[in-house]
C-alpha cells in the first residue's frame, strides 16, 4: 500500500487516463471500417477514459495532491469498506461498458493496446477482490502511519496562506483517517490476518517517532511535522503575525488530532502484538497458498510457479558467485568466497566514516556518479527526459525504516524533479563498492530514465505514463545496473564486485521469498540464507527478509524482469545482426510506458519485424 488510496481507485487512475486524439495507423484489416471510423471510435474511447479519470480522481484528494493539483488539498482519502465497495462497483460497470460497447476492430493501434491493458487490469482487480484483506496495512515498510508525515512533507505544497490552512485542516483530519485505519486492522484481526510478532516493535517505534518533540514534548526540538510546517510558513510572503497564528493553530492540531490518532493506533498495535506469532509466510493466512500464487502472477506477469522461481534463484546464485570468484582471483585475494565476503564487509577502505563528514562525502560521490552517467546518455538513448534528477538524503523521520535507496518520480507539471534518495542512517549499509550500481538503478539510466520518459511521452495515453508493472519497472532498474558494465564503467574491480553483489542479492530474493511463503521457511532461515550466500550487511539482510514477509512476491520481480529484458534483447540482436541498435531497443522498451512482460516481448518482436 504505497498510498492510502483504495486499490480500485489507484488502479483506475493509473490505467485509464487518456486525453489525446490518436493518429496511429489503423489496427483493423476489415475493409468496411474506414480510417474516419477508426479515428472517431478511438477518440470517443479516449474521451470516455478522460471522463472516467476525472470521476475517479474526485474520490481521491491525495491523488490530486500527488498530481500537483490543489483541489480538495485539505482532505484525506476514504479508507472505509463502503468506499472500497463503491470503487469495485465502478470498476465492474466500466469493464462491462468496455466489453459491451466498444468495437475493438475500429480502434487504432495505440488505443487498442490501451483498451486491452485496461480490460486486463480491471478483470484482475475484480478477481483479486477475494483477497481484499490479505495484506498488512500497517507495517515497517509502509502504511498510513508513515505515509501521513511523508505525504505532508513531500507532497503538500504551501505556496499561499490558503495552502497552509489546508495543511492544518489535514492535520485535524488525521484522527478520522486513523480511525478508519484502525477499523481496517480490526477487520483483518477478526479474519486471522495480522503481521508476525517481530514486525510490531518496528512499527510502534516509527509511530512514536512522529509524536516526539514540540508541541508533543517540552523539548527544544520541534517534531517532524511542526518543523516542516514552520519552514513552509516562514517562506510565505505574509505578515509575521499571520505566520505566528498559523504555527500556533498547527501546534494545537498536532496535539488535539495527530497525537490521539497515533496514541490510539499504538494501543491497538500493542494489543495485537500479544496475539501475533512468529510465523512469517502468507501460507498461514486463510487461502494463503492461493493468494501467494496469485501474487506471483500479478508481480512477475508470467506463469512461473513458486517452485520455478525458487529453482531459477538457486541457478542464478551459483552463476553470479562464479563471476565473483573470478574477481576475487583478479585482486589476488587468498581464501574462499565467503572469506572474501567478510573482507569486503569488514575493511574500512570500503566505507565512508560514520560521521557527518562521511555522509557528506557519500552524497557528493553519488552526485558525481549521476553526473558522469548523464554525459554518456547519448550512447544509450534516442529519447531522453526533460525532467532533471537530484540526489537527496532520506529525511531523518523515516530513515530508520526506509529502504537503503529509492526513487521519487518528477511532478507531472515539471514543478519537482526526479529524486534519487540515499539513506544515510547506517553508513555501513552504503558501501563504496555498491554505490555505483545503486545510483544507476535508482537514478540513471534506471528509474529516472524509465519513469520520466514515460511521463513525458506525447503520443500515448496517460495510463502508460503513470502505470506500473513491478517486473517491468524493477526489471529495468536491475538491467540498468548491468548496462554501464557494457559501457566501460565499473573500472574498479571492487565496484564491479559491488554490481555483482547487488545482482546476487536480487537472485537470493527469488529463493527466500518463495522459501518463506511457499516452503514455510522461518524468518531466521531466510536471514541465514542471505548471510551464507551474500556479502550484505546483516542489518540490511534483516530488513530485506522482513520486507519479504510484508510484501509477498514483490521482490521476485527484479531478477525475473531483468532476465526477460536481456532475453528479449539477445533475441533481437540475433535476428537483426548489424541492424540492431541498442538505442532503438531502449526506445521500444521505454516509449510505450509500463507493460506486462508478455506485452513487452510482443512490442520487441514487432520492432524486429519492422526492421527486418
Amino acid at each position: 500500500m504505497k498510498t492510502s488510496i483504495s486499490l480500485a481507485s489507484l488502479l483506475f487512475l493509473l490505467t485509464l487516463f487518456s486525453c489525446k486524439e490518436n493518429t496511429n495507423t489503423a489496427q483493423s484489416d476489415d475493409p468496411e471500417i474506414t480510417q474516419q471510423q477508426i479515428a472517431k471510435t478511438s477518440t470517443e474511447l479516449n474521451d470516455w477514459f478522460q471522463k472516467q479519470f476525472e470521476i475517479e480522481k474526485s474520490f481521491s484528494p491525495m491523488m490530486r495532491t500527488y498530481l500537483g493539483e490543489k483541489i480538495d488539498n485539505d482532505k484525506w482519502d476514504d479508507l472505509s469498506q463502503k468506499s472500497k465497495d463503491a470503487s469495485l462497483a465502478r470498476t465492474k460497470a466500466r469493464l462491462q461498458y468496455l466489453l459491451d460497447s466498444v468495437n475493438t476492430k475500429a480502434l487504432d493501434k495505440t488505443t487498442l493496446l490501451s483498451y486491452n491493458l485496461s480490460v486486463q487490469q480491471m478483470e484482475n482487480e475484480i478477481a483479486d477482490d477475494q483477497f481484499r484483506f490479505h495484506n498488512y496495512p500497517v507495517n515497517q515498510m509502509f502504511g498510513v502511519h508513515s505515509q501521513v508525515p511523508a505525504f505532508l512533507i513531500n507532497m503538500h505544497r504551501v505556496d499561499t496562506k490558503k495552502d497552509a490552512e489546508a495543511y492544518i485542516t489535514r492535520l485535524n483530519g488525521v484522527q478520522t483517517f486513523f480511525d478508519q485505519l484502525i477499523i481496517e486492522l480490526q477487520l483483518r484481526d477478526q479474519k486471522g490476518i495480522i503481521p508476525p510478532k517481530f514486525i510490531y516493535p518496528k512499527v510502534i517505534d516509527a509511530c512514536e517517532n512522529v509524536i516526539k518533540g514540540k508541541p508533543f514534548e517540552t523539548s527544544g526540538k520541534k517534531s517532524t511535522l511542526l518543523e516542516d510546517f514552520s519552514k513552509k510558513v516562514a517562506a510565505l510572503e505574509i505578515p509575521d503575525t499571520e505566520k505566528k497564528t498559523l504555527i500556533e493553530q498547527a501546534s494545537q492540531s498536532l496535539l488535539s488530532a495527530v497525537k490521539p490518532a497515533y496514541t490510539n493506533l499504538i494501543a491497538l498495535l500493542k494489543k495485537q502484538e500479544t496475539k501475533a506469532t512468529a510465523d512469517a509466510g502468507v501460507w498461514k493466512l486463510p487461502n494463503g497458498a492461493k493468494f501467494y500464487d496469485n501474487a506471483l502472477a500479478r508481480t512477475t506477469t508470467t506463469i512461473m510457479t513458486a517452485n520455478d522461481i525458487h529453482e531459477l534463484g538457486l541457478q542464478e546464485v551459483a552463476r553470479i558467485q562464479d563471476e565473483m570468484k573470478a574477481i576475487k582471483e583478479k585482486v589476488n585475494f587468498e581464501g574462499d568466497l565467503k572469506s572474501f565476503f567478510k573482507f569486503m564487509q569488514d575493511s574500512e577502505q570500503f566505507y565512508y566514516a560514520d560521521s557527518d563528514k562521511g555522509r557528506e562525502q557519500y552524497m557528493e560521490k553519488a552526485v558525481h556518479i549521476i553526473d558522469s552517467m548523464k554525459s554518456r546518455l547519448d550512447d544509450l538513448f534516442l529519447t531522453k527526459p526533460k525532467a532533471d534528477i537530484r540526489v537527496k538524503r532520506v529525511e531523518p523521520f523515516r530513515e530508520k525504516t526506509a529502504g537503503m535507496a529509492f526513487y521519487q518520480q518528477p511532478a507531472l507539471d515539471g514543478s519537482r524533479p526526479g529524486t534519487y534518495y540515499a539513506n544515510m542512517y547506517k553508513i555501513k549499509s552504503m558501501s563504496k563498492f555498491e554505490m555505483e550500481a545503486l545510483a544507476y538503478h535508482e537514478g540513471i539510466p534506471g528509474h529516472h530514465m524509465q519513469i520520466a520518459i514515460a511521463q513525458e511521452l506525447k503520443d500515448v495515453p496517460m495510463f502508460r505514463k503513470l502505470g506500473r508493472y513491478t517486473a517491468y519497472t524493477e526489471g529495468w532498474g536491475l538491467y540498468s545496473e548491468f548496462i554501464p558494465k557494457e559501457m566501460g564503467f565499473y573500472s574498479d574491480p571492487y565496484s564491479d564486485f559491488g554490481r555483482l553483489s547487488m545482482e546476487l542479492f536480487r537472485a537470493c530474493r527469488l529463493v527466500v521469498d518463495t522459501g518463506i511463503h511457499a516452503k514455510k521457511w522461518t524468518r531466521e532461515e531466510g536471514i541465514n540464507y542471505y548471510k551464507e550466500n551474500t556479502p550484505t550487511e546483516e542489518f540490511d539482510i534483516i530488513k530485506m527478509v522482513e520486507r519479504h514477509v510484508v510484501m509477498p512476491s514483490q521482490a521476485t520481480a527484479y531478477k525475473i524482469g531483468m532476465i526477460k529484458i536481456l532475453e528479449f534483447r539477445e533475441k533481437a540482436k540475433k535476428q537483426l545482426g548489424d541492424k540492431f541498435d541498442i538505442r532503438e531497443y531502449h526506445d521500444v522498451v521505454l516509449t510505450n510506458g509500463a507493460v506486462p512482460l508478455n506485452v513487452l516481448e510482443k512490442l520487441v518482436d514487432e520492432w524486429v519485424a519492422s526492421k527486418a
